[in-house]
């Protein structure tokens, strides 16, 4: 079996004699007998962890989820900074983390019921595997957009009743965040954690409209609504 590891923007060929493995059980393979310099992430080998996260023939996955087929492609995760061959610099999620206050600032006396905590259950599985950031086409041309999974975490402490001031949550997605999102669903496909950014974003939106937001497309579309309909008077018959 046959693939191919994109190293130093060229590709190179592997032959595995491991029939039946994950890729990470390959990429092991590769470097105990062929190459003991390929360099990438693993962690808990059991889809916990997100460390080990690449693209699979220009698809997210999980390397140690993911099965080997004859003639795959390897690549390392997109729109990050390469350190070597399929590992990325990922010291950008501490910053974002706490940049868009992804914690409970203000403590609540509220009561938590396990109807509550349910609210909070699929966003707290995000285990910050990059691969949602990878897909989105608007970080690649947009490196301030809050991106997929920082929003999703934010949804998380604005559904948490411990978190008694949302506000401060919704305040710092307005720009570059929640508005921005093309709502292309990319990211919901590739989470492995079953995770749905785009419908997370979706709820941001309407949250943050319930709390006196405004939505700033739409000041612009009925701008192009009204200039569409603008009547010049000029008649391309008269002359």
């Amino acid at each position: 079996m046959k693939i191919t590891i994109t190293r130093d923007n060229k590709e190179v060929e592997y032959n595995i004699k491991q029939e039946n493995t994950t890729l990470l059980g390959a990429l092991d393979y590769i470097k105990e007998n062929i190459d003991s310099s390929l360099a990438y992430r693993s962690g808990c080998k059991s889809g916990i962890c997100g460390s080990c996260s690449v693209l699979v023939n220009d698809k997210e996955s999980l390397a140690c989820k993911c099965k080997v087929n004859d003639n795959d492609n390897i690549k390392p995760l997109k729109y990050v900074k390469l350190i070597k061959d399929l590992v990325v610099d990922l010291n950008h999620v501490e910053e974002l983390l706490k940049k868009n206050k992804t914690y409970v600032e203000e403590l609540s006396n509220k009561i938590i019921t396990k109807k509550d905590e349910s609210l909070i259950d699929v966003q707290s599985n995000c285990i910050l595997c990059q691969s949602c950031y990878s897909s989105c086409p608007v970080y690649e041309v947009n490196k301030e957009f809050q991106g997929p999974y920082i929003l999703t975490r934010v949804l998380r402490y604005v559904n948490d009743k411990k978190e008694l001031n949302i506000n401060n949550k919704l305040d710092v997605i307005q720009t570059n965040g929640i508005w921005d999102c093309t709502l292309c669903g990319n990211c919901t496909i590739v989470c492995p954690q079953f995770i749905d950014p785009k419908t997370d974003i979706m709820n941001l939106r309407m949250k943050s409209i319930q709390n006196g937001y405004a939505d700033p497309t739409i000041q612009s579309n009925d701008f192009l609504n009204e200039f569409n309909n603008f009547d010049t008077g000029f008649n391309p018959n008269s002359f």
